[in-house]
């Protein structure tokens, strides 16, 4: 699709990759494309000389990430954001990163204790915070903090119905009041829960996506979703604290960031 423009895959791979994620480095390319580390370093190396990208040292790791001085920058994410609407699923998928931590913790661990573990904990939720951010330099979307109560309701022992109110902040600090209401279906057969937006009543489901287990204590989304021209993916995790759900959206007027950690 871009490689005639990029003049190499794996330059177009790079910069979808970093248009999700934000940043990156060699061996996390390395693996998540199944492909040889010298040509995701050399394809890194030509980008940087470019000046598109520039890299800096988390300790002993180079990371990568776009130049904000790159003067064509705001186009570029345009391109790469229909680019990115174009490809299948299952390639939507590849460019997302399950945290390392997380990654880790998929050898040796139980999938159905996992997602049951999971479930037992989502009936305990009462309160929530969420963040949210849009990663376009040029779009306006949610930037802010949130922050309310949960009740839930229990339509049966595998379905659970979140109805979150609470208020939400601006950058600016404007204030406002919002309610959410989600649908979370456990599914037992399929090792799979299903998360939906209940905008447009309960008869109207937004389908969001499939969650299943893919770590020692975390879930993550099986595809991506596509609702309308919007792609939807995440991972939930928990611990000893709560559980933290975090999520993408990309579209044609999204590309935003969102973490609920729910108490």
């Amino acid at each position: 699709m871009l490689d005639v423009i990029c003049g190499n895959k794996n330059v177009t791979k790079i910069l979808i990759f970093l248009f999700v994620n934000g940043k990156c480095y060699g061996t996390q390319l390395h693996r998540s494309f199944k492909t040889s580390l010298t040509p995701i370093q050399k394809a890194l190396d030509r980008l940087e000389k470019g000046g598109v990208i520039t890299s800096y040292y988390e300790g002993k790791t180079r990371l990568y990430q776009f130049n904000p001085s790159y003067p064509l920058l705001s186009e570029l994410e345009q391109l790469l954001k229909k680019a990115y609407t174009l490809l299948a699923a299952h390639e939507k998928k590849q460019c997302y990163l399950i945290k390392e931590d997380l990654a880790q913790a998929a050898i040796n661990y139980n999938k159905n204790h996992t997602l049951l573990t999971l479930w037992e904990k989502l009936k305990k939720v009462t309160k929530l915070v969420f963040h949210a951010k849009t990663k376009s330099k040029n779009e306006q979307g949610w930037n802010g903090k949130g922050y309310g109560e949960v009740i839930l309701t229990r339509q049966g022992p595998d379905i659970l119905v979140f109805h979150e109110k609470g208020s939400w902040q601006d950058k600016q600090g404007t204030e406002v009041s919002f309610s959410n209401t989600f649908r979370w279906t456990l599914d037992r057969s399929k090792g799979v829960i299903s998360l939906e937006h209940l905008r447009h009543g309960a008869d109207r489901p937004v389908f969001l996506f499939y969650l299943t287990p893919s770590g020692k204590q975390c879930l993550s989304s099986v595809d991506s979703h596509l609702c309308e021209e919007d792609s939807y993916f995440g991972q939930i995790y928990y611990d000893s604290n709560g559980l933290h759900l975090c999520w993408r959206v990309i579209g044609p007027k999204k590309n935003e960031e969102l973490d609920y950690y729910y108490s």
